[in-house]
């Protein structure tokens, strides 16, 4: 029995119609390899920005479900332009959305989780030679309403399908595989041969951008061992695979990421017995905090600092607001999280103090910390951003 191989093309593979029919010519060469293949797409380039900017134009709150019936039109489109092409080559394709696969999702509207999806009529048209495409990003709820997976979804919708259809995952972007850091800030970083999900999943969470962490997560629980390349390109990838799969030459520092997507609020003086008021409604509303610090308190108050992302700083001010006068939030948005994750570090002593040494000879101002077993994480300022990954890659020799 064939296996089946799920490929995932992103918005920049399928920014415009001629990207698009040389990724059918591919598939097509490809289908004389493996028979059973499955295509998962984005919206096209900036589509998703776009319809969001136009939402953002009709109003400053959106409703959450009107946004997500909206932004699915954009992977709608890109799969019934690949079908088209494939179609008009000679090469049966069908294209499927979440209503026809039944895609179960559960969770808040922008950021759902995959339930389930039915693969009965993926496996049919499988099974009588076509080439399946499926819209990413998107599924439908327990009330049947579409629902979007978050930035990068695609990436889960593949992992997910990869799963469910027991076959092999390969992520198709604009890049020819994961590096050190990002080669657009670094130019001497160097492209990972692999890398262990664990490691990847810290550096998705962080900032890199080439892979969705949820789907890396998702990678993780099931063994299913991704690839990630350049589209409609023969430069060898990277892959991301379980550390008993790999060949280990342990290096104390994987990988450098930084984000700029975050914002910091401080809240001064609030009552202690306030904060984990605070902290429970902004869990309810759906807002994901990162970063945290506290103060020891001087009498019943304390000062909190923590991070979340630029787009939901309006909402998370309005909940702070129930709880301290506007005078008390103090918000800024000149932070970069800069961060460094390897395997190696549970084993090696000394890495944080040769961080923060680095970071203070170079007059980088450390404005939060967190960290774990194979990872530490800075609050910066933006402008200390190329410093700092010049200076810590060339001391790690990454």
């Amino acid at each position: 029995m064939s296996r089946v191989v799920v490929q995932k093309y992103g918005g920049s593979s399928v920014s415009s119609t001629e990207k698009i029919k040389k990724i059918a010519n591919k598939l097509i060469e490809r289908k004389k390899i493996d028979s059973k293949i499955v295509v998962v797409v984005s919206a096209m380039g900036d589509t998703t920005d776009d319809y969001i900017s136009m939402a953002k134009d009709i109003t400053k709150y959106p409703d959450k479900r009107e946004l997500d019936v909206l932004m699915s039109t954009g992977e709608m489109i890109s799969a019934s332009l690949l079908s088209m092409s494939l179609n008009s080559l000679g090469c049966e394709a069908v294209s499927y959305n979440a209503y026809q696969l039944n895609i179960q999702t559960s969770g808040l509207h922008g950021k759902s989780y995959i339930n389930d999806i039915d693969v009965s009529k993926i496996t049919e048209s499988l099974d009588s030679g076509k080439i399946v495409i499926v819209t990413g990003f998107q599924g439908l709820n327990d009330e049947g309403d579409i629902t979007t997976l978050g930035r990068g979804g695609s990436d889960t919708s593949a992992v997910a399908l990869a799963v469910k259809l027991n076959g092999s995952c390969e992520i198709y972007t604009d890049v020819d595989g994961i590096y050190f850091t990002d080669p657009r800030k670094y130019k001497e970083a160097k492209k990972l041969e692999e890398i262990e999900y664990e490691e990847m999943l810290e550096l998705a969470s962080l900032g890199a951008q080439v892979m969705h962490s949820r789907s890396v997560e998702l990678a993780q629980k099931y063994n299913v061992e991704l690839y990630v390349g350049l589209s409609c390109s023969d430069i060898k990838g990277t892959y991301i695979r379980g550390i008993e799969d790999m060949k280990l030459e342990e290096k104390v520092i994987t990988g450098l990421a930084t984000c700029d997507n975050d914002a910091a609020i401080t809240i001064v003086d609030i009552e202690m017995s306030n904060v984990a008021k605070l902290f429970e409604k902004i869990a309810i509303d759906g807002i994901s905090v990162d970063m945290i610090s506290q103060t020891a308190p001087v009498g019943s108050k304390v000062n909190v600092s923590f991070t979340i992302p630029k787009e939901e700083l309006d909402q998370c001010e309005k909940i702070a607001k129930l709880f301290v006068d506007k005078e008390q939030i103090v918000i800024d948005e000149d932070i970069t999280k800069f961060s460094i994750v390897g395997l190696g570090m549970k084993n090696t002593s000394g890495v944080a103090s040769k961080v923060f040494k680095i970071l203070s000879e170079n007059k980088i101002e450390v404005k939060l910390i967190t960290t774990s077993e194979i990872r530490i994480t800075c609050a910066i300022s933006s402008s200390c951003k190329q410093i700092a990954i010049q200076s810590i890659a060339k001391e790690f020799n990454i």
